[in-house]
Order: structure tokens, then sequence, then C-alpha cells
């Protein structure tokens, strides 16, 4: 009877077997399908939320730098990010009929823009949900900006830039120079370039009269400018306009040559004949030079180095001209930037290199001045870039690593580059990255 009575449940249970099974994969079934349609939808959102935030960040930012650049008025800047935020939305938003515009202001304290915008998404499996819609919200704030703005580029025009590379750098500087040039848009110009040309030596120009012309081998510190002499019509003494690195105890500051005149050293023989231009906004003079750029001599990357940092300097006013004179340090009404670009290792130094030359020490001397000066800078509120061009030494690659500015979130500070259109590209960037003033949260 109880053999009877088990095979009997037995039975049951094996009859009902499909049945049950039938039901948990129907509840399984139902559940993967909620979580597909959750996992569809919120990656829907997800999309949608990035999009806007993407085209809000465009028109803020576009609003705020045409504020900055004197294009527009504050008061026009809500019209501006709603014409932005529409020109960035028409074909690159989905459900773009639905975006609203919900709120935009001005913080003139903060000096921002800030902007909140959402969209109304259809889902694509509403069911999951109360609504057939979610409603995508975002916020954007950018900062604007009456900050002028200091660029000096170091340009190499050494010997082994002959051939296609100097015409690429002549083609990719003036670029750079129309790029930044053309965020004089205002009434009142906002941006300033410097032209630092280099190879055993800087042409410096007028500002020669600054220079002393040694006769010999020296150590000590060279003479302080004569104000009778800077305030003077001033015919150079020199054999040339060149200058060299600054011997003495001034040799690594910013000092002007009131305080201690920049050597020539007796022992230059090869002066450049394009002068460098301090900060300038007339874009003809700027482009002339780099025209005339001829590429011949040694790679005095320390000396190039120096002489852009006082192109920045305010130490330096006394002796420029006054509308090419620097801001001061760190003033918040002021940004500085140095671009240094070479193509191969600095290789020559004159100070503290004994009077017999003694060369292969100059490269050790020439980094480590260029380390030195590009320290200071930064110290002082100098952001620098820097860009290789078709470089193979490890020596110069690391000098130009250790001179850049530290990268900021997607901005680059130091730049390898092996063709003209790539080093076209690097001076397109890092002319974007300068103007971009604003900040984006």
């Amino acid at each position: 009877m109880a053999q009877s009575s088990f095979s009997g449940v037995a039975a049951r249970f094996t009859r009902n077997e499909s049945g049950n099974f039938a039901l948990v994969f129907a509840a399984t079934s139902t559940v993967l399908a909620m979580a597909v349609g959750m996992a569809v939808n919120f990656a829907q959102l997800s999309a949608a939320r990035s999009n806007l935030l993407n085209a809000l960040d465009s028109a803020v930012v576009s609003t705020a730098r045409d504020i900055t650049t004197g294009l527009i008025k504050e008061k026009d800047a809500p019209k501006s990010v709603l014409a932005f935020l529409k020109a960035n939305t028409r074909d690159g938003i989905a459900f773009a009929d639905s975006l609203n515009l919900d709120d935009i202001r001005l913080d003139k304290i903060a000096r921002q823009v800030l902007a909140t915008a959402s969209v109304d998404v259809p889902l694509a499996f509403p069911v999951f949900t109360t609504a057939s819609t979610q409603r995508v919200t975002v916020d954007s704030a950018a900062v604007y900006s009456d900050r002028t703005i200091e660029v000096a580029m170091m340009l190499d025009i050494t010997g082994s830039m002959s051939g296609q590379k100097i015409k690429d750098l002549k083609s990719a500087a003036s670029n750079a120079v129309e790029t930044f040039l053309a965020g004089n848009a205002g009434v009142v110009p906002r941006v300033r370039v410097a032209i630092v040309p280099y190879a055993d030596s800087v042409n410096v120009g007028d500002l020669s009269r600054g220079v002393y012309d040694e006769t010999g081998y020296t150590t000590g510190n060279p003479p302080a400018l004569d104000p009778v002499v800077l305030a003077s019509s001033f015919a150079s003494a020199n054999r040339d306009t060149c200058a060299t690195d600054r011997k003495g105890s001034e040799a690594f500051t910013d000092a002007s040559p009131l305080v201690a005149m920049v050597n020539r050293d007796f022992r230059l023989n090869y002066c450049p004949a394009a002068e460098l231009q301090p900060l300038t906004t007339d874009k003809a003079k700027l482009l002339d030079t780099i025209a005339n750029f001829r590429a011949s001599g040694y790679t005095g990357g320390g000396i190039g180095v120096q002489w852009t940092r006082y192109m920045l300097s305010p130490k330096w006013a006394p002796v420029l001209p006054a509308s090419s004179a620097p801001s001061a340090y760190k003033s918040k009404k002021a940004a500085k930037y140095a671009i240094l670009m070479t193509d191969g290792e600095f290789n020559t130094a004159f100070a503290n290199i004994g009077p017999n030359g003694r060369p292969n020490s100059q490269p050790a001397r020439s980094r480590s001045a260029a380390e030195t000066h590009c320290a200071a800078m930064k110290k002082d509120g100098i952001e620098i870039f820097t860009i290789g061009f078709q470089l193979d030494e490890a020596a110069a690659k690391q000098v130009l690593k250790d001179c850049s500015s530290p990268d900021v979130s997607a901005i680059t500070h130091y730049y390898e580059v092996s063709s003209g259109a790539a080093l076209d590209q690097a001076f397109k960037e890092i002319a974007a990255n300068i103007e971009r003033l604003a900040i984006v949260k």
C-alpha cells in the first residue's frame, strides 16, 4: 500500500513538472524583459543627457568667449546662448523640437554665464514607467573675462630647420599669429604676440642698447645700462644686434638691463638676421618677421628661453616700447603664455663655459639654463606649451617635457610632431586652448 501511494505521488509530480517550468520561465522572462527595457531606457536617457550637455556647454562657452572678445555685450548673452543652442541641436539631438532653455542668467560678480536646458525624451519602453516621456535637465556655466592675453613664441631657425622644415614652420607660425590676433575683434585689442627666433643667439634689434658687447672672456656681472643711453636716440656700437646668455649674479633672473645688461659673448660667430618682436598687435609686422626666417646656425635653446621670458617680464617694461610693455605677473587682468619650439637638442651656451669653449659641455649648460628659466616662468604664473618637431634626441624631448606646464583636463602642454601638417595642428590646438578662457563646469 505504501509503495503504491508513493508511486502515485511521483507520477503526479512528473505530470506537473512541465507546468511548473512554464510558470518559472514566464516569471523569469518578465523580469528579464523589465531589466532589458529599463537598461534601454537608461541608455537612451544617458545619451540624451550627454548630447544636451555638450550642446549647452558649447552654447555657454561660445557666448562667454564672445563677451570676452567684445563681440557681444553682457546684455546680449541670453539671445546668444539660445541661438548657439538651437544651432548645435538642430542636427545633433533627437527630439530637439521638445528642447527648452529653462534659465539663462549672468552672475556679474563671479563673471559667469549660467544656463539650464531640458528636453523631453520619448521612452523606448514606456510600459515600465508611469509616463511615456521623461524630462532630462542639465546645467552649464562658463567664465567670461576681461583679461588680456600675452603670448611669446620661441621659434627654432637653426641650420637643421633648413629645406621643407623651415617652410612648415613659417606656415604654422603664421597661422598661429592669425588665430591669436583674430581674438582682437573688439574695440580694445586683447591679445598681443611676441616672436623670439633663435639659433646660436637671439637678434634683439633695438634692445641691443641693453646688451654688453664683450671684447674678451668674462665671467662677472655685466654693467647696468646707463639710463641716459636708454633715453637717447641709439645707434648700436655692437658688431651686430645679437645677444647670448646673461652672466653673473643676475644670470637666471629676469632683471632688466637697468640692473644688469645681457651679454654678447665675444666668441659668438653667427647672428641670425631675423629680429625678435616684442609683444604687439601688429599682425603685418609679425607675419613679415616669420616670412623672412632663414635656417642657419646652432641651437642655443637656453638663450631662446631666456629671451622669451624677458618678453613676458614686467621688469622689462622700462626698456620696451610702451605698446609692448608686459603686464604684471599673476594679474587678474592678464594671462601670460610661452610657446617653446625646437627640432633638436639644445647644444649651444656661453655663460660659464671656459675661454677655450669646451663644446662638449655646452648641451648640458643649455638644457640646464632652459629648465631654470622655465621653472622661474611657471613660478611667476606663465603657462608654458612646448613643441618638438621631428625630435630624435631623448635629452631634447626631456627638456621640453620638463619645461611644459602640467596638463589640465583635456589641455595638452607637450607636443611631439613629425610632419608639417602635425606642426600646424599643434599650433592651432595651443592657440585654441589659450583663447579658451571659459571654464566649463
